[in-house]
């Protein structure tokens, strides 16, 4: 893809907005090698598919062409992102940021090429900057205009505490783009604050303003809030073939689409052409297939997306239990209590949902007592969902 509207076909697929266009356009008509920004604070060890959304996003200017920077937020992942958050964030140590930081590059290079990307750190020109220069830098910016945010505003407005700290943040992830000369800066919709002070900032530097590529959140598993680790609605890149198939294969059929355009490395016109199948009769669920096969292929390798099929097909076609089931044993309590202990369900709030969405099965029989308790020394094995067993003895 070599002419304008080709690249920006790609550029744009799955995109939310993107600020300015015709900017962009004309970045594009230079001929130049752009230079594209993504920055990530390593604030938790494994990636999700939620992450990867940037990432892939990344991929396609590197299928341009284009300079892609990799940035790590060693720096401002000590102040910690107060996007989205009704409180203060803690923040991380120093060695937490590095080791999740090495975690990060191993993970990314699953998708991105390694000889073409420029993973780089913030605390590269942050920590020469001193206390000085961030004086100086927090100078370019009003209380006023970081009340326009929208979660400051909200916990400004009900009196809930901003520390400043929490201004200092979208000063840093701006000063970014003057660091690294950015072209063009992706960030999910939740960071178009932050991202437009990058804009505001390169041209007090004297720099062109980068252009802005907003993506979507991904939602989770559950096909309505974004996926997210805390609500456990997560695929993790670094879990297991077996899992990352399973939980994909859960997915609704309306989601596995947004997943397709947001996750797949196929092109439109090929997504397009298995939407037409589907439309015609084409069962929903062999597209699924194919979409976890990619994912797993792509974070683990062709023989492990094999060898999940045909677990999952063993699994769930025949009703057949893993060969992997855990089996433990335990004090006797009701069931819910039996489900957390067993690491079937993170809390009993969790088991008593499940128990009322008819997820929970003790010897592949429904369970719908939420008091019930299982007789003592006979092991049950015990079903949550499509994906978790255990097999439990009680004493």
């Amino acid at each position: 893809m070599t002419d304008v509207e080709s690249q920006l076909l790609l550029i744009k697929r799955g995109c939310n907005e993107l600020l300015i266009e015709s900017s962009l356009v004309e970045k594009l008509k230079s001929g130049r090698q752009l230079r594209i920004k993504a920055g990530f604070d390593p604030t938790a060890p494994d990636l999700h598919l939620g992450h990867t959304v940037l990432i892939n996003k990344l991929r396609h200017f590197q299928e341009l062409g284009h300079h892609v920077m990799f940035l790590i937020g060693d720096f401002t992942g000590m102040i910690g992102d107060p996007t989205g958050k009704n409180a203060t964030r803690p923040a991380l140590s120093r060695e937490q940021i590095l080791e999740n930081a090495q975690s990060y590059r191993a993970q990314v290079f699953k998708i991105l090429d390694p000889e073409r990307t420029e993973v780089c750190f913030n605390s590269v020109w942050f920590e020469p900057m001193g206390a000085a220069g961030m004086i100086k830098l927090a100078a370019l910016h009003t209380v006023a205009r970081m009340l326009e945010r929208d979660d400051f505003s909200k916990r400004y407005s009900s009196g809930q505490p901003i520390a400043i700290h929490e201004f200092l943040y979208p000063l840093c992830q701006g000063y970014d783009s003057v660091a690294m000369k950015a072209d063009v800066e992706l960030g999910g919709t939740d960071q178009k604050f932050n991202l437009l002070v990058g804009r505001e900032l390169q041209k007090h530097y004297g720099q062109p303003p980068q252009c802005i590529l907003t993506m979507p959140l991904l939602e989770g598993l559950d096909g309505v809030n974004k996926m997210s680790k805390s609500l456990g609605n997560y695929i993790g890149i670094a879990e297991s073939p077996k899992e990352i198939f399973g939980k994909l294969m859960s997915i609704s059929d309306d989601l596995m689409w947004r997943y397709y355009e947001l996750l797949s490395f196929l092109g439109n016109d090929e997504i397009g052409k298995l939407k037409q199948e589907v439309t015609e009769g084409r069962n929903p669920r062999s597209v699924k297939i194919l979409l976890a096969r990619e994912i797993v292929a792509r974070f683990h390798s062709q023989d492990d997306a094999t060898d999940a099929l045909e677990d999952f097909e063993a699994r769930f076609q025949r009703g057949a239990i893993p060969d992997d089931i855990i089996s433990i044993t335990l004090a006797s309590a009701p069931i819910a209590q039996v489900l957390k202990q067993a690491g079937l369900v993170a809390s009993t709030s969790e088991a008593f949902r499940m128990i009322d969405a008819g997820g929970v099965r003790a010897d592949g029989e429904k369970v719908s007592d939420k008091t019930l308790v299982l007789r003592l020394g006979e092991p049950v094995v015990l079903q949550v969902g499509k994906r978790k067993f255990a097999r439990v003895t009680l004493t």
